[in-house]
């Protein structure tokens, strides 16, 4: 029984031995997983070829949509804001100065009545830009992501066509 035992165990060992030399590769991590794609080799592809590839179709798809996901705008109008803001405040106190001045009356009462005035004013144009300011960033948003799903669309397009499995 010993006998029948010790090959069979030697025959099991030695089918597992190439498991143990095997390593898991870690998935590759290319140009389309910076846009949130997971690519996937159908065809037996090594890594270094499917970098290659990602990065030729990350390309075409640029070319194709003519959008650049790594380009970034930045802007910020606050400080413009700022300044408006007290400009607006400064032309209400002299024109309330002015006022009570030619009618006979306390100018820098009217002063002070003209910037409480003017700086309402002010207030409520801040609020409508800011208004407008967040449909304009909504719109934006909007464009944006509609450019980043074309984007995706075709990158997979390229892979897909080049034997890749994309999610």
């Amino acid at each position: 029984m010993i006998s029948k035992t010790i090959p069979s165990l030697l025959l099991a060992s030695l089918t597992l031995l190439p498991a143990f030399g095997q390593q898991n590769n870690p998935p590759v991590k290319g140009m389309a997983y910076t846009v949130g794609l997971y690519v996937y080799p159908q065809k037996n592809q090594n890594a270094t070829q499917q970098l290659t590839d990602e990065q030729q179709c990350y390309n075409n798809a640029k070319t194709q949509t003519g959008y650049n996901p790594d380009a970034t705008s930045t802007g910020s109008a606050a400080s413009a804001q700022a300044n408006t803001k007290s400009h607006d405040a400064a032309k209400g106190a002299a024109r309330g100065a002015a006022i009570s001045g030619a009618t006979g009356g306390d100018a820098a009462a009217g002063a002070e009545r003209g910037a409480i005035i003017a700086g309402a004013r002010a207030k409520r144009k801040e609020k409508q830009q800011e208004q407008q300011s967040e449909k304009q960033a909504d719109a934006t948003k909007t464009q944006q992501q509609q450019n980043m799903d074309n984007f995706k669309r075709s990158i997979s397009a390229c892979l897909d066509a080049r034997g890749y499995s994309v999610r």
